[in-house]
């Protein structure tokens, strides 16, 4: 049995350490159960009637638990990995990043630290969180920020709180309290200071359009001359 840790601010005692089925599935991790459940209907191990079943219920999956037991009387199918074995995940109680003039990005499956000190000076900081392993309701973040950036990328149910943050001649942009009836997955609360720089939290911005080319450029010569420019390519 796993030990338990005292929560703080009448939160539930939290276990210590989360078995790795109980971690949260991502969709990658989804769509990896859909492939294999596909193939083994493909060959007849799926009913119709079955496969529709499994296959609502991995795209609604949360855990990894609730995606092993679709496949779990299934042999393996060459080229589709398996879903991640359980594993121990014990967060950290503090970690810092310092960054100086350069940049630093956490993402993917990283574990969620209790405590978080981050410097950036002239530098970029990222913190991913959509992926992220989460094994406990709050995290503190003690930010300087200085010239720098510090983004949060968050997802559903994570609740950013930067009251206690200085700010001079900088920018803090945090995203829209969620309403009453989403269940808080993580509060993270953030203090220090920010100088000339940006702290920024949201949800992934979606990917800039293509720049439309640039119209051809006329040559010192042919400028002299007035020649006209010439005609941008398929105009």
């Amino acid at each position: 049995m796993a030990d338990l840790v005292p929560g703080s601010d009448g939160q539930r005692d939290l276990p210590a350490t989360v078995a790795g089925d109980q971690l949260r599935a991502s969709h990658a991790d989804r769509d990896q159960v859909v492939e294999l459940l596909t193939a083994a209907a493909g060959v007849g191990r799926l009913s119709p009637e079955e496969l529709d079943e499994r296959l609502e219920r991995a795209l609604s999956a949360r855990t990894y638990a609730e995606l092993a037991v679709l496949i779990a009387d299934l042999p393996a199918t060459p080229g589709i990995p398996a879903v991640p074995a359980a594993v121990n995940v014990t967060p950290k109680e503090l970690v810092r990043i310092e960054v100086r003039s350069g940049c630093a990005r956490r993402d993917g499956h990283w574990v969620v630290p209790k405590e978080l000190d981050v410097t950036a000076v002239s530098g970029t900081v990222t913190l991913d969180f959509t992926e992220a392993v989460i094994t406990q309701p709050n995290l503190r973040i003690t930010a300087e920020v200085r010239s720098g950036t510090l983004t949060l990328i968050t997802k559903p149910g994570i609740v950013v709180d930067a009251d206690d943050v200085s700010v001079r001649s900088a920018i803090v942009r945090l995203p829209k309290p969620p309403d009453h009836g989403t269940p808080v997955l993580l509060r993270i609360e953030v203090s220090g200071s920010v100088r000339s720089g940006i702290i920024t939290a949201g949800p992934p911005q979606p990917p800039r359009p293509p720049r439309p080319p640039r119209l051809p450029r006329r040559t010192f010569w042919q400028w002299l001359r007035r020649a006209p420019r010439p005609r941008a390519i398929g105009a």
